[in-house]
């Protein structure tokens, strides 16, 4: 039995770098394309990829994603890819200079936050990222505990 279509414009969430938003201040963010093989969409759509540890870097006129952990298909054995090659992101030539200069400039980093499938093609959200201090961590911490008294309070009455 075929899976049903997506709608067009229709988002499924493959997995999200959660750790991002607590090291990084995200400044912009952008979509960009993912140029694949097929085993790798196959493992995609089976929810085999982790973005831990993963960034985007220029390489010439290029912009790839490096570290990004796609699994394996196990059908695809002859075919099969390895986990965490450097994969190329489709952007215009006009994002990946403006961002590339301010990644070689002013200590920015390419930070993919998420990865899904929009209208059938396999896309990532990427972030322009600065690091956060220790006291940036601590203060976004104590704000979100206090958020969570708050609701706490707010729940038993």
């Amino acid at each position: 039995m075929a899976k049903p279509q997506q709608p067009p414009g229709a988002e499924s969430i493959v997995t999200e770098n959660r750790r991002a938003k607590f090291d990084y201040k995200v400044e912009d963010s952008l979509e960009a394309g993912l140029m694949l093989i097929g085993s790798e969409v196959k493992a995609l759509r089976n929810g085999e990829a982790s973005l831990s540890d993963s960034y985007a870097a220029p390489k010439g006129k290029e912009l790839y994603l490096m570290s990004a952990h796609i699994g394996a298909y196990k059908p695809a054995t002859h075919f099969a890819h390895l986990p965490t090659r450097p994969r190329k992101l489709l952007l215009h030539r006009e994002q990946i200079d403006k961002w590339g200069a301010k990644v070689a400039e002013r200590g920015y980093s390419i930070i993919p936050l998420m990865i899904y499938f929009k209208g059938g093609k396999a896309k990532v959200k990427l972030g322009l990222c600065t690091g956060k201090t220790h006291e940036d961590r601590r203060h976004t911490i104590k704000e979100r505990e206090s958020k969570r008294e708050l609701d706490r309070v707010i729940r038993k009455r």
